[in-house]
C-alpha cells in the first residue's frame, strides 16, 4: 500500500438486489465513518436478504474480517438474555409476576423480597453496582458476584425508579434463569437458543474458537482520570458518585476496559457484556421473535412478545443521567434513540454501535457487530444501516 493511501475496502457476503442500499450504506461506513471491521445481517420474512462482512480484524489492517469472525457485541447480550428469559417463561419455568426471591431466596435480603421478576428485567431493582469492592479476578466468580448482589442494600428503593444495570443485569437475570431452569446461562443459551437457531453467538467461548475473535478497539481510560469525568457524568453526592463509579469499574474490568481482549474474558459468562458473535448469529436469534411461529423450534407467543415490548420503565434513568425506556429487558425506541423509523421495532444496542433488533410488524430481524465502537449511545454507522434497510422494506 502506498504511504498515505487509504486502506483497500474489503467487502464480502450476499445482498438481495432489493437491499442494495444496505450494501452501499455498509460500504460508506468504511469510507466515510471510520469503520474498521464489521458484519451486518438482515432476515425478512424468514429469508436472509443481507449477509455482509468487511474490513479487518487487526489494527494494522493485514487480516481481513472473515465470514465466521466473532467480536464482542457488548450489551447486545442483554437482548439475547431477555429473549432467553421469555423462552423460560413460555416453558412454564418462570413467572414474570412472582417475586425474584421465589426462585432465589437469598435475594430477599435488605428489603428486596417483594420485587417481581418483570421489574428486575426492567432495570428497577436498585442494584446497578456492587457496593463492596471486588478484586479484578473476582469478576469471573459467578457465585460470588451473585451472592454479593443478593445480599446487598439497594441503591434506591426497589421498583420505585429505574436505572440501567449496565453490568450487573446479566448476573441478576442469569442467576434467576439458573435457579428456575437448573441450567447455567451459557449452557441454557446453547440448548434453548443458539443451538436450535444455528446462531454463532456465545457466552463462555470455547478456547478452540478464540482464533476467530477480532479484538475490540476499546479506548483506554488514562490513569488518574476520575471515571465520572471519563463518562461525562456530573458529580452529585457521595452515594450517587459511588454508585456510578462502581457501576462501571467494580470489579475493575467489569465493563471490558482492559479485559475485553483477554482469554479470561472470552471464556467467562458475563451476559450483559461479553457475548461474542457476529451479525448473522444475532439476527438469527432475533428471528425467533420476527417470524410468526418462531424459528428453529424456538417460539414465543404473540401475547408474550407484545408484553416484552410494552413500556415497563420510562423517563429519567438514575444511572445514565438521561431518559431511557425499557420493556422486559429490551430497549424500546424513544426520541433521540429510535430503532429506525418503525415504532414497533425493539432490541438492544451494544456499546458504541453494535445492535440486535426485531420488528415484528415488518417480519424483520437485524444484527450488526463492529470491532471499533463509536460514540457511547449512538453512532452514524448504525443509523445509516437502519435508514437504508427500512427504505428498502
Amino acid at each position: 500500500m502506498t504511504e498515505g493511501a487509504p486502506p483497500k475496502l474489503l467487502l464480502a457476503g450476499d445482498c438481495d438486489p432489493r437491499f442494495a442500499a444496505v450494501r452501499n450504506a455498509f460500504a460508506a461506513n468504511f469510507r466515510d465513518e471510520g469503520e474498521h471491521g464489521a458484519s451486518a445481517c438482515a432476515i425478512v420474512g424468514g429469508r436472509t436478504v443481507v449477509d455482509l462482512w468487511g474490513g479487518h480484524v487487526d489494527a494494522a489492517r493485514a487480516h481481513p474480517w472473515q465470514r465466521d469472525t466473532l467480536v464482542d457485541a457488548f450489551s447486545v447480550g442483554k437482548g439475547v438474555l431477555a429473549l432467553l428469559t421469555l423462552v423460560c417463561v413460555e416453558a412454564g419455568e418462570l413467572d414474570l409476576d412472582a417475586p425474584v426471591a421465589s426462585v432465589w431466596p437469598e435475594f430477599a435480603a435488605e428489603g428486596k423480597g417483594r420485587l417481581p421478576v418483570r421489574s428486575l428485567l426492567a432495570h428497577r431493582a436498585g442494584l446497578p453496582a456492587l457496593r463492596e469492592p471486588l478484586a479484578p479476578d473476582e469478576l469471573y466468580d459467578w457465585d460470588l458476584v451473585c451472592a454479593r448482589l443478593a445480599g446487598q442494600r439497594p441503591w434506591w428503593e426497589p421498583d420505585a425508579a429505574h436505572g440501567y444495570h449496565v453490568n450487573t443485569w446479566g448476573f441478576l437475570v442469569g442467576e434467576v434463569l439458573r435457579r428456575a431452569s437448573g441450567r447455567p446461562p451459557g449452557a441454557l443459551l446453547r440448548e434453548r437458543l443458539t443451538g436450535p437457531l444455528e446462531a454463532d453467538y456465545h457466552w463462555g467461548l470455547p478456547h478452540a474458537d478464540h482464533a476467530r475473535v477480532s479484538p475490540s478497539f476499546v479506548p483506554e481510560i488514562p490513569p488518574g482520570i476520575d471515571p465520572l469525568v471519563a463518562l461525562g457524568q456530573p458529580s452529585v453526592d457521595p452515594e450517587h458518585d459511588g454508585m456510578i463509579r462502581n457501576t462501571y469499574f467494580n470489579p475493575p474490568g467489569i465493563s471490558g476496559f482492559g479485559t475485553v481482549n483477554t482469554t479470561a474474558w472470552r471464556e467467562a459468562v458475563i451476559p450483559s457484556t461479553n457475548g461474542l458473535g457476529n451479525a448473522r448469529g444475532i439476527a438469527r436469534i432475533y428471528q425467533a421473535l420476527a417470524t410468526p411461529g418462531g424459528a428453529g423450534g424456538v417460539s414465543v407467543s404473540a401475547a408474550l412478545g407484545a408484553e416484552a415490548a410494552r413500556i415497563h420503565s420510562d423517563g429519567d434513568d438514575r444511572v445514565l443521567g438521561k431518559p431511557s425506556r425499557f420493556g422486559l429487558g429490551f430497549q424500546l425506541g424513544r426520541p433521540g434513540r429510535p430503532f429506525g423509523p418503525s415504532p414497533s421495532a425493539f432490541g438492544h444496542h451494544g456499546y458504541g454501535g453494535s445492535l440486535g433488533l426485531v420488528d415484528p410488524e415488518a417480519g424483520l430481524a437485524f444484527g450488526y457487530a463492529t470491532n471499533r465502537p463509536g460514540e457511547r449511545f449512538r453512532t452514524a454507522r448504525t443509523d445509516g444501516l437502519l435508514r437504508a434497510l427500512y427504505a428498502a422494506l
